[in-house]
């Protein structure tokens, strides 16, 4: 019996240890496991935290171009402001021009009116004889212009 024993105690010292080993390969197999997923993790962080870096150099490169083009654009409105403020000063000054000669004109057109009124009421004689001394209204011919209202186009007011 006790060779029954012992052969079984033997046995059981074999199934122990290869079932240590076992679970010893087990436990092995798991920590490299565990390391293999560790360094796969370490690589996987490294390649994020490089993707948010690129981005990140994106965005600010992006950043930087946009603000170039939004002070362009900021100068370039300043730019048409002030030609727009020059050509509306000059235009406040062409409607006054405008509004001067406008009023010089109906003023000679008043006259020329006053003139011919006077003409039909006295008939040209007095502008025909030799006595108003006037080189230009002795000749009737010149008479004819009297009559004419003075007119002005657009075209005639610029300097």
């Amino acid at each position: 019996m006790g060779s029954l024993i012992g052969t079984s105690s033997g046995s059981s010292l074999l199934q122990n240890s290869a079932s240590e080993e076992s679970d010893l390969q087990q436990v092995m197999d798991q920590r490299k496991r565990k390391r293999k997923r560790m360094v796969s993790n370490r690589e996987s962080a490294r390649r994020s935290r490089m993707r948010k870096q690129k981005h990140l150099d994106y965005l600010t490169a992006q950043v930087a171009q946009l603000r170039r083009e939004n002070s362009q654009i900021i100068t370039g409105i300043s730019v048409f402001t002030q030609q727009y403020l020059n050509v509306e000063g000059e235009n406040s000054i062409l409607r006054a021009q405008l509004a001067e000669l406008s009023y010089r004109l109906a003023s000679l057109n008043e006259i020329v009116s006053f003139l011919n009124a006077g003409n039909e009421c006295f008939g040209t004689e007095p502008f025909n004889s030799a006595e108003s001394g006037d080189g230009f209204l002795s000749n009737s011919w010149n008479c004819v212009y009297l009559n004419q209202p003075i007119t002005a186009s657009a075209d005639l007011l610029q300097y």
